[in-house]
């Protein structure tokens, strides 16, 4: 597991992301009788990019909920360093759990990453404009900025979400499984900006099932199976052992998919 650290931060624009450090202490997080999260502990340094891994239902979302602050703990404490106000902690939701028929376009959602100074549901001022309208280039929307949100397919949606992270210029980004349902050009994309914020000495957190990326892209992962089974250096975490006690069986030798689901027998 890594220590806090402090990156140089790069871009004009940039807060001060080198204290965004988030600390959790025998953290517990449950729904009504069920335990999802049990008693994890340990550091996401600042300006480190962590793959957060399990199977489903191994609490990775649930995770980055209380991280988020959309679920208390039961048990533990969560500790974030250098978030000061909301907006320094930038969460990117499941597509599926965002109401794209809500009538709204393309730049006043990417917009909402400035939500504390418009407001839910407020115009997009001008001085703000410009930097909405550079977050959908960055993405490749920007000649889609007054199409409506729900005319987006779900790989434009998926980079209207990004950009709306951009807009926000979070000093602590969470990304849940932001690759589901895309192709590969936008996956491809989409890991480019992810990596460009760990660059800047963002730290980010992604929760994703794709093995393949994680090994190739995170230099760190926590691996859930409701507990932490491992959390540290990715090859260290991931080891064949490793994955098959969190319910991920270990890569398979020769061609074809090298990585799947332990299934029960």
């Amino acid at each position: 597991m890594s220590e806090p650290s402090n990156r140089d931060a790069a871009g004009p624009r940039l807060r001060d992301v080198r204290r965004g450090c988030v600390i959790l202490r025998e953290l517990t997080v449950g729904y009504r009788e069920r335990v999802a999260v049990e008693a994890v502990s340990g550091v996401f340094a600042a300006g480190s990019l962590t793959a957060i891994v399990g199977a489903n239902g191994a609490g990775k979302t649930t995770l980055l909920h209380a991280i988020a602050g959309l679920v208390a703990p039961r048990q533990g404490s969560i500790e974030i360093a250098g978030a000061e106000t909301p907006a320094d902690l930038a969460y990117l939701p499941q597509s599926d759990s965002i109401d794209r028929d809500f009538p709204i376009s393309v730049l006043e959602f990417a917009a909402l990453g400035s939500w504390a100074r418009i407001g839910a549901l407020g115009r997009v001022p001008p001085d703000l404009r410009p930097r909405v309208m550079n977050a959908l280039q960055a993405v490749g929307l920007d000649e889609l900025a007054g199409r409506m949100l729900g005319e987006l397919s779900v790989g434009q949606f998926r980079r209207a979400l990004f950009a709306r992270v951009i807009v926000q210029e979070a000093a602590i980004v969470l990304l849940d499984e932001p690759f589901a349902g895309v192709d590969a050009a936008t996956s491809g994309d989409l890991l480019r900006l992810m990596q460009r914020w760990h660059g800047e000495g963002r730290t980010v957190m992604v929760a994703l099932h794709d093995l393949e990326q994680v090994f190739a892209i995170f230099p760190e992962t926590l691996l859930l199976a409701r507990k932490a089974i491992a959390w540290g250096e990715t090859a260290t975490a991931l080891t064949p052992e490793k994955l098959l006690e969190g319910g991920l069986a270990a890569p398979r030798p020769g061609p074809g998919p090298r990585l799947r689901l332990a299934m029960p027998s």
